[in-house]
């Protein structure tokens, strides 16, 4: 909190942040361990990261609501580094994200991330989506034997074979929890649903048929109750050329979701967070946690919003939820060896469901654009072979179709009142050229003008009063028609451009070629020059004569 905000922070301030932090810290603890399971890894490690990471982020953030931790959106990443690298390269790439985060605060990047396509982000997000409600599936059903898999295909088809071996007191559990999170919400609104979710079908289970469904304990050994050792990972230069495409993935994708959670606390609060800040405060989070055995975190948008809808005030309410989250891992972390992962299930499925935004995705769909191609490339190879590919098709297939949608924005239209009097010695022809001339759009430009150009007049004036860009491409395209124009005996005069484009023209020697006699504020200016020429040439033509 600054000083400011200390000044007007008061006891009834420090009751609001306090049940606030108590309530995420309650939502955070199931969440973090099956989010830690999804990935891969033991569930204490979740634990740690909530703690670590929430801590972090709330003190060095740019909000002053935000709660960080795992998510949802990192599970197809980190289980898919864990399964090619193992756990501990997965510390290393967290730390690598974490200064590849830190990195991106310095160079004042955290407002570039909002520029990612929407259908993009639905894309690969619905795909995620789909991954960890699949990967849920073996253990709603109470699967024995099933190896968790690179791929979305294999995992099916490892799903598919051991179908047989379901067990229906892991159905039933799971039942009793889906019953549990629909209800729960219609009764109050004030019980942590996903804790109720947990809680509830592990009772039931404990209480009426001990033994028979898996949990925790059985596959994961329990949970210590322990603080997390400090542990610095073994960093080669093998590992980071090895793990750089990993950890620039975990970096984008937590920028991503940190940042959108941050503006929907903007909305929600009305205020307005510091996305460089908050792009820092999670690099710092991100480096610490893997040194203390936790996965890379980033803004929560739920758990965010929780915090909010609870009252929180400052930035404290997160710190509490460290806190109690801590506390709660040294006093009862035993019981939770008795949790059966048919339980998590349920919870894992419903935030996958909260996450798919299906009905963004249809609304793309039905547009039948490229945005729709963008959209189902992105989900398809989300799903089908990995987000890093995914997202770099996706953003590759949106700058494309970017570059098509501006390229039909350029225009060259001819003037009404040129003259094409053959003989005359100075006949010209105008042209407004309209739109950015940048390199999706020069060689439109370029086609544009020569098929404008019929009976070609001795001079030629471009009017680029109402070009809104130029990029180097586009001057070399303007540049190589204007030499080849020059080259044949005729003349350009270029009229309307401001400073920046005068200047971008000088470096490029574009200026010293047609010399400054044939630049001109704007067009009228230099129909008169014509005229003056022409005027010239005529009295010329009477002496001679």
């Amino acid at each position: 909190m600054s000083v400011d905000r200390l000044k007007d922070y008061q006891f009834t301030s420090l009751r609001k942040d306090f049940i606030s932090g108590i309530t995420v810290g309650i939502v955070a603890i199931p969440l973090g361990m099956a989010f830690a399971m999804a990935s891969g890894v033991k569930p204490e490690y979740g634990i740690y990261t909530t703690i670590i990471a929430g801590l972090l982020v709330s003190l060095l953030g740019g909000s002053r609501f935000q709660i960080a931790g795992p998510t949802g959106a990192f599970i197809p990443i980190l289980l898919a580094i864990v399964l090619q690298y193992g756990y501990q390269d997965l510390l290393i790439a967290g730390l690598m994200a974490g200064v590849m985060l830190i990195m991106m605060s310095f160079l004042r990047i955290g407002n570039l991330v909002h520029y990612i396509p929407r259908s993009v982000t639905i894309g690969f997000t619905t795909g995620i989506a789909v991954i960890i409600f699949s990967g849920q599936i073996s253990n709603f059903f109470g699967l024995s034997n099933v190896e968790k898999k690179e791929y979305f295909h294999e995992n099916m088809l490892e799903i598919f074979r051991h179908f047989p071996t379901l067990n229906i007191y892991s159905i039933i559990t799971a039942i009793i929890g889906i019953i549990t999170i629909l209800v729960i919400p219609r009764l109050s609104r004030k019980i942590p649903v996903y804790l109720a979710g947990l809680m509830i079908p592990t009772l039931v289970a404990v209480l009426f048929y001990p033994n028979h469904v898996e949990t925790i304990g059985t596959a994961f050994g329990g949970i210590p109750q322990t603080l997390p050792e400090f542990q610095f990972p073994s960093i080669t230069l093998g590992k980071i050329s090895q793990l750089f495409v990993p950890a620039l993935i975990i970096a984008s994708l937590g920028a991503i979701e940190s940042l959108l959670s941050a503006v929907v606390a903007d909305g929600m609060t009305k205020e307005r967070h510091h996305s460089n800040r908050e792009l820092f405060g999670q690099g710092v989070a991100n480096i610490v946690a893997p040194l203390f055995g936790g996965i890379p975190a980033t803004g929560a948008i739920a758990r965010t919003a929780t915090n909010i809808k609870s009252g929180a005030v400052s930035r404290l309410s997160g710190v509490i939820h460290s806190v109690f989250v801590l506390v709660t891992l040294l006093l009862f972390a035993p019981y939770a060896s008795h949790i059966p992962l048919a339980a998590m299930a349920p919870i894992l499925m419903f935030v996958a469901w909260n996450m798919a935004q299906v009905k963004s995705f249809k609304q793309i769909l039905n547009m039948k654009s490229s945005d729709s191609v963008v959209l189902v490339t992105t989900f398809a190879l989300t799903v089908f072979v990995n987000l890093t590919v995914a997202v770099q098709v996706g953003l590759l297939l949106a700058i494309l179709s970017f570059i098509q949608k501006k390229s039909k924005l350029i225009q060259v239209n001819q003037g009404k009142h040129d003259t094409l009097d053959l003989t005359a010695h100075f006949n010209y022809k105008t042209f407004t050229v309209k739109g950015p001339l940048f390199f999706g759009t020069a060689q439109a430009f370029e086609r544009a003008l020569t098929a404008t150009i019929q009976n070609a007049p001795k001079v030629i004036i471009l009017n680029m009063s109402e070009v809104t860009t130029i990029d180097a491409t586009g001057e070399e395209k303007l540049s190589s028609f204007i030499k080849d124009f020059t080259a044949s005996g005729g003349r350009v005069l270029i009229t309307g451009l401001n400073e920046e484009e005068l200047t971008l023209f000088k470096k490029s020697g574009l200026y010293e070629h047609l010399g400054s006699s044939s630049f001109y504020p704007d067009e009228e200016s230099a129909i008169a020059s014509v005229s003056r020429l022409e005027d010239e040439s005529e009295k010329v033509d009477k002496i001679l004569a």
